[in-house]
């Protein structure tokens, strides 16, 4: 293979043919090398193939020790360890998929809550988190998706991709959205119908995310034709980078949450919106242990002072259950 091959997780999954939360595994423990372009993970094919050279050796070292020590019974997984008294001490990976910071905080929290517990953290917009729920890939995920004919936050959407599951949806946080302009504003941008306005130059957010879907429901609502903006092609895949591109004067406005303005010098904010950040998580018998675990930690103290820190979140409803099936 070449040295400059590079592969993501899910292409990755499919050439050791293994599930795609394994992979995620493998990287957590260290035994897969990899690293992360924007919101990707890629692991290079040198890696690759040093990894597949480590299992096999593996393999071939417990196959001599099978052979040698049979028919002695061979020990429980190392993620079903047995325990005195004769309990089992399982190991249960938890994908949490998601953008914000907030997520990674949960994260933390979840881990030193349970040891039972191992938070994997997948980066993915809004509907891409939910689309991965719906296939089997992950846990937990944020969602911050604006309907707007309802003006109603995540529902929604959440009822329309999850049709035929129960699920739980919890309130993580508020935070303000809106306007990302240049200093000063020299646009005079103040409101959605605005984006109307000739000449101006757009940053867009990745298709998926929360904030290209509140753009594009708001000229929609308004009836700008997105598509004569110049710029609505040009994606990026955060707001901190959408808020650099303004700062440098490569665009007049972008979409996105106070707080990443807030890290760039030279753009202003124009609040538009109190959007709602939730997290979803569906109601498994299996999962009955750690949805408690979560919900214990969003109405803790310790996460509310942590997330109290930072500037620009809303923590009226964190922890409340907004709706269920």
């Amino acid at each position: 293979m070449s040295d400059n091959t590079s592969y993501t997780t899910e292409e990755v999954a499919q050439l050791l043919k293994i599930s795609k939360l394994k992979v995620y595994d493998l990287i957590k423990k260290g035994e897969l090398s990899s690293y992360r372009v924007g919101k990707q993970m890629r692991v290079d094919a040198s890696d690759l193939e040093m990894y597949k050279q480590q299992s096999r050796g593996i393999g071939r070292q417990a196959s001599m020790l099978a052979s040698a020590q049979a028919p002695i019974q061979s020990a429980p997984p190392a993620h079903n360890q047995a325990l005195p008294g004769g309990f089992r001490s399982s190991v249960r990976d938890i994908v949490i998929t998601g953008q914000d910071i907030s997520l990674d905080i949960i994260a933390q929290h979840l881990e030193k809550f349970s040891p039972s517990l191992r938070p994997l953290r997948s980066y993915a917009g809004s509907l891409d988190s939910l689309i991965s729920m719906y296939r089997g890939e992950s846990d937990i995920v944020s969602t911050h998706l604006l309907d707007g004919d309802s003006g109603e936050y995540n529902i929604p959407y959440i009822r329309k991709l999850l049709v035929g599951s129960s699920f739980l949806v919890v309130r993580l946080l508020g935070r303000a959205a809106g306007l990302y302009v240049q200093k000063g504003n020299p646009k005079g941008l103040h409101a959605w119908k605005d984006l109307g306005q000739p000449g101006l130059r757009l940053v867009n957010r990745e298709r998926g995310s929360g904030a290209r879907v509140l753009l594009d429901e708001q000229l929609r609502l308004n009836s700008v034709n997105g598509t004569n903006i110049d710029g609505y092609s040009t994606e990026e895949i955060s707001h901190l980078t959408v808020a650099g591109k303004i700062a440098r004067g490569e665009a007049d406005v972008g979409v996105g949450n106070e707080k990443a303005a807030r890290m760039v010098e030279g753009v202003d904010f124009i609040p538009l919106i109190q959007e709602k950040y939730d997290l979803v998580m569906l109601k498994r018998p299996e999962n009955r242990e750690w949805i408690s675990a979560v919900l214990e930690i969003c109405r803790s103290k310790a996460l509310h002072n942590e997330l109290g820190s930072l500037y620009g979140y809303d923590l009226s409803e964190t922890g409340n259950i907004i709706y269920e099936t």
